[in-house]
């Protein structure tokens, strides 16, 4: 199954773009892993997930796997990591820990799928510790444009120069746009 969703640019009138992610497996998560993946979110960052239907998502060619919470991509892994949110799943949940807030000029780079520089971060959660994955939301709404991993722990982000988190899911790539 070859799923295929059109999306206008980041801007109004940009032209569209296609994202296509075939499905390899697709099946509904019993009551403990369930459990296991609610623990785990709220122990990383502090958010109860709320939902009465949980399918686990395997695709063909990609790095990670996605959990539908009733029907929409909430929860994600990568590299065989613990569950994380995606950024759909993190804007739905607003997570209290494990943030790295950038300013408005790095919206536009961090949306795109750029890596997180020093100058951009406005503040980090101490809490954080080098390898943490965690989410990037921009300072005015607190809207979540990307998740990364954290290249440095969180007190040592704010600063002049230097990439501190990379990039690993953004707004508008295949993984947002993907709809069940």
């Amino acid at each position: 199954m070859t799923l295929v969703t059109r999306r206008s640019g980041p801007f109004i009138g940009a032209p569209a773009k296609q994202a296509r992610m075939q499905v390899k497996s697709r099946h509904h998560l019993r009551s403990d892993d369930i459990t296991a993946i609610r623990e785990a979110i709220a122990d990383h960052l502090g958010v109860d997930i709320d939902g009465d239907t949980f399918e686990f998502v395997e695709f063909v060619d990609a790095s990670y796997e996605l959990v539908l919470v009733d029907g929409d991509p909430a929860v994600f892994y990568v590299d065989d990591d613990e569950p994380f949110l995606t950024v759909r799943g993190a804007n739905d949940y607003e997570p209290d820990t494990g943030v790295v807030t950038v300013d408005a000029g790095a919206i536009s780079f961090v949306s795109d799928g750029a890596d997180v520089m020093r100058p951009g971060i406005v503040e980090a959660d101490s809490a954080i510790r080098e390898g943490d994955l965690v989410v990037i939301a921009e300072e005015t709404h607190g809207k979540v444009l990307a998740v990364g991993r954290a290249m440095v722990d969180g007190d040592q982000m704010v600063g002049d120069s230097g990439k501190v988190v990379e990039s690993i899911h953004h707004v508008g790539d295949e993984l947002y746009e993907f709809s069940a």
